[in-house]
């Protein structure tokens, strides 16, 4: 009887749980820094996606609060956002960092606190290695990288390579290994490149620059943030480099054409997650609501911002449950979520099994759909 009593008492205290009018989640992002432009547009599209369910009732009555941490686009920084969103707000979920040496700093905290962190963009393959608790809705890099060397050697018919990387970044070094190896698959050469990093925080590459200019490739792959990116591309152009630029979903944000310029910006392709001139129905109203709220267009960030927090939503719900276990459990569960940013499906690793684009950088901050490429 004894036993009895136990058990109804933790099956109402389970419910009252998830009856509790409020569930706390957490966002761990780059509200300043170097990489501010991501961590801001990110948590623009959650807010947006936050008063879409909190409005419409999407969770059935129960309310989310959403804590936001900023990591200042830091790894000790993201780690100690994570580490007072676990024990002093006591959020069900993170939903953190876009860059992935963030969060690749933050997982194993999650991981051990038993709290899920979803990544809504950190896309180098080392991040859901941590354990059961880390996923993302975003692709990785090995089909990000694969991606720009099919379109370098085919699409735009390239044979020559130079590959510029941020030595500092585990993003930029993971995809600088995927492009290189696809790319000679591919037929193509890469030019020797020992001398051809930098740092994050660099601001002069015309040295760099100048051994690339003689190694005369026929394309750049340059797959680092937008900060340092703007600068290589502007520093390029009026160095007289006329060859392509390539780069990742780390350049994509309204700064870089600030950064570059005009003329820094023209003859760049990126690979990004969606594009804000689909026509696809849920695309065109997302950029029409988001218009309405922000008074601006919505970068990819935005999109994936808006998309991460939906599938948490979505799997509380299904849980029926604000306990981070079930939360994590439905997570990892999640199969052909129709998102913004395409269906959503996470593999065995939790790695989200998606489409990816292929952008034009267009002078005036525009980013011009060229292809859509499927997994």
């Amino acid at each position: 009887m004894m036993r009895l009593l136990v058990l109804l008492l933790v099956l109402t205290m389970n419910s009252a749980v998830f009856a509790a009018n409020e569930i706390v989640l957490g966002a761990a992002q780059a509200m300043s820094g170097a990489t501010a432009t991501f961590g801001i547009e990110t948590v623009y599209g959650m807010k947006m996606a936050l008063e879409k369910i909190n409005k419409t009732g999407l969770l059935g009555g129960r309310k989310i609060k959403l804590i936001v941490e900023d990591t200042k686009g830091e790894p000790v920084d993201t780690a100690n956002a994570v580490r007072k969103l676990i024990t002093i707000d006591k959020v069900s979920v993170i939903m953190g960092e876009v860059a992935s040496s963030n969060t690749l700093a933050a997982a194993p905290i999650a991981q051990e606190s038993k709290v899920p962190l979803i990544s809504s963009a950190s896309t180098n393959e080392k991040v859901t290695l941590a354990g059961d608790f880390i996923s993302r809705i975003c692709f990785t890099d090995d089909f990000q990288g694969v991606v720009l060397a099919k379109f370098a050697a085919e699409g735009l018919k390239k044979k020559v390579a130079a590959t510029i990387v941020d030595n500092s970044s585990d993003y930029a070094k993971g995809l600088d290994t995927v492009f290189r190896k696809k790319f000679v698959e591919l037929g193509g050469t890469i030019v020797k490149n020992n001398d051809f990093t930098y740092q994050q925080k660099d601001s002069d590459f015309r040295t760099l620059l100048n051994k690339v200019k003689r190694a005369n490739p026929d394309v750049i792959f340059v797959p680092g943030y937008y900060t340092e990116v703007g600068l290589i591309l502007r520093q390029a152009r009026e160095m007289g480099i006329t060859a392509p630029f390539l780069g990742g979903d780390g350049w994509e944000s309204p700064k870089l054409f600030e950064i570059a310029g005009d003329k820094g910006i023209q003859g760049g392709y990126i690979t990004s997650h969606y594009a804000a001139d689909d026509l696809d129905p849920k695309v065109v109203e997302f950029v029409k609501e988001y218009k309405k709220m922000y008074k601006e267009a919505p970068g990819t960030m935005a999109a994936l911002g808006y998309d991460v927090l939906m599938v948490v939503a979505d799997a509380i719900t299904r849980a029926k449950s604000s306990n981070p276990v079930d939360i994590k459990n439905a997570i990892n569960a999640t199969k052909g979520f129709a998102g913004v940013t395409g269906l959503i499906t996470l593999n065995k690793d939790r790695n989200a099994i998606k489409s990816a684009v292929v952008l034009e950088t267009v002078k005036g901050g525009v980013y011009k759909f060229v292809s859509r490429v499927n997994p």
